[in-house]
């Protein structure tokens, strides 16, 4: 099988690694990858956001899959433009994306759905938008409706900064807090039949105990010991199978990989939010726990017969990622810094047993030295018998990188590796 992956990012070099690992993969390309996914996949140029030009390079490398990653080529339609050259692809339509391209839409699906989510209103003046806050007060939860690469969404107890970031938006989500802890479940789904992957929590905030304002995701880990056993029974039957059941019933059918942001609330679980592909970093830790080939579960959603993929297997062990960010991220991050340590890092010798980096916002410069060239730089991932060696191995590579500026949580799964 010739697989194609579209996208630049940790998602997509975790993708690409495990698809390099399954022995029906018989040649890997990545469009336009980074450093890291040059390692495994041969790179091309392109505009992931061009579906014709993404059709067309896949007909030129006579992909047998297309791997769509990131979430604004979905919502720009470029699964279709492969779909359409005949080639199957991983992830839904630009229709059907629209679950995560606009939060409006979203809410309308999981209320004709029944699914369970936060009260919310969709305002697109002033005075909703001031009614809104009234009718919810603090803490506040701001969301702009449209794709914002993970930073559309403000939780504050400051009025003014909530008001603030929603008279910025043009159509903007007001909704109710959610309290209780947060759990990303991801589903592999050719529109009918739903596969469940294992359950995983990323970490928002960029500053410990869960403070500084929110990230993409500063890391992640894998499995949920404390999780209720029964969670992905009743997540499926709740949340994930009513919505790819009302999607379909809508004629915008959804294929490729539903994600549901989850709180466990003491009124039970709610839906945050939903995304249409891969979330980053729990990407990262749920794929270094699959056993299961990843080639033929994505061909087979791709293609309609996910019916016949076999229940996945998942190794007993856990897994923990740690994102390091580079200088002011969030903000406008600062770029083109030499990263130095990434050999030692995931070298056993050194004891970051099984432990790798996987690149996220890097390049190689002029002389060949991988440099920073975005907010969030590396994904660090280690895997251990249970979530305390995992995150042993994880920051034991950590400090082995070295870049200039940079920052990382020292917090991520501590809690639930020392219950």
């Amino acid at each position: 099988m010739k697989v194609l992956v579209i996208g630049g990012g940790a998602r997509e070099h975790a993708l690409c690694r495990s698809l390099s690992l399954d022995p029906d993969v018989t040649a890997l390309h990545c469009a336009p990858g980074n450093a890291g996914i040059a390692e495994v996949a041969e790179l091309h140029a392109v505009d992931a956001l061009d579906g014709a030009a993404v059709a067309e390079l896949a007909a030129s490398l006579r992909a047998d899959l297309v791997v769509v990653g990131p979430e604004a080529p979905l919502v720009a339609g470029v699964a279709d433009a492969v779909r359409e050259r005949g080639i199957p692809a991983f992830g839904p339509s630009a229709q059907a994306a629209q679950l995560e391209g606009s939060k409006a839409f979203a809410k309308d699906v999981m209320a004709a759905a029944g699914v369970p989510t936060a009260r919310a209103y969709v305002c697109t003046t002033p005075a909703e938008i001031d009614e809104a806050l009234d009718a919810f007060g603090a803490p506040y939860v701001v969301k702009d409706d449209g794709l914002a690469a993970g930073k559309g969404v403000v939780v504050t107890s400051d009025l003014a900064v909530a008001r603030e970031h929603a008279l910025a938006c043009e159509r903007v989500v007001i909704e109710e807090f959610l309290d209780g802890p947060e759990v990303s479940l991801f589903a592999i789904t050719d529109g009918e039949t739903v596969l469940p992957l294992s359950p995983a929590q990323d970490f928002k905030r960029a500053l410990d105990g869960d403070e500084g304002p929110n990230t993409g995701g500063m890391g992640a880990y894998s499995p949920l010991p404390w999780a209720d056993p029964k969670l992905v029974d009743e997540v499926m039957e709740t949340v994930l199978r009513p919505t790819v059941d009302e999607l379909r019933r809508r004629g915008t059918p959804f294929s490729g990989l539903l994600y549901a942001g989850l709180a466990i609330t003491s009124r039970g679980v709610r839906v945050i939010e939903f995304n249409a592909r891969f979330g980053d970093p729990e990407t990262q830790v749920v794929l270094a726990r699959l056993r299961t080939p990843l080639a033929s579960v994505l061909l087979n959603a791709s293609t309609g017969n996910l019916a016949a993929e076999p229940p996945l297997r998942w190794s007993d062990g856990a897994a923990v990622t740690v994102v390091i960010a580079s200088h002011n991220y969030p903000g406008t991050p600062r770029t083109g810094d030499v990263i130095e340590g990434l050999p030692e890092a995931a070298d056993p010798e050194k004891g970051a047993e099984k432990a790798y980096v996987l690149h996220a916002g890097t390049a190689l410069d002029a002389d060949g030295h991988v440099v920073s060239a975005g907010g969030r730089v590396l994904s660090v991932t280690a895997t251990g018998a249970d979530l305390a060696t995992a995150r042993e191995r994880a920051y034991e590579a950590v400090s082995r990188i070295r870049l200039d500026g940079s920052h990382h949580r020292t917090d991520i799964a501590a809690k639930a590796a020392s219950a």
